[in-house]
């Protein structure tokens, strides 16, 4: 199995930055595809960003240009980077792993909150 643990969320204004981890530990030589979701209450989650272990990345387009995700092996981490954050970016955030056996892997979730 593959343990994550999610982190890094908070209270920020609109414009600033914010950068959430997701440490695995565990099986984590079978992880192939890493990404991180939100969902707000009342709707579905949802995609904001993946990168795979050959490092493809990919994004949501309401999130392209101020989001990065990136991979630290060495850490066993998937960060995300985000930066002119805006209200409508507040949800709780989740990072998921997949194995290549098909299986996956949540976080616990961090909350971002985007308020003046």
């Amino acid at each position: 199995q593959v343990q994550l643990v999610d982190s890094g969320g908070g209270l920020v204004q609109p414009g600033g930055s914010l950068t959430l981890s997701c440490a695995a530990s565990g099986r984590i030589f079978s992880i192939y595809h890493t990404g991180w979701y939100r969902q707000v209450p009342g709707d579905q989650r949802e995609l904001v960003a993946s990168i795979t272990n050959s490092g493809l990345t990919n994004y949501q387009d309401s999130v392209k240009g101020r989001f990065t995700i990136s991979r630290d092996n060495a850490k066993s981490t998937v960060y995300l980077q985000m930066n002119n954050l805006k209200p409508e970016d507040t949800a709780v955030y989740y990072c998921k792993t997949t194995e290549y056996g098909g299986n996956a892997y949540w976080g616990q979730g961090t909350q971002v909150t985007v308020s003046s």
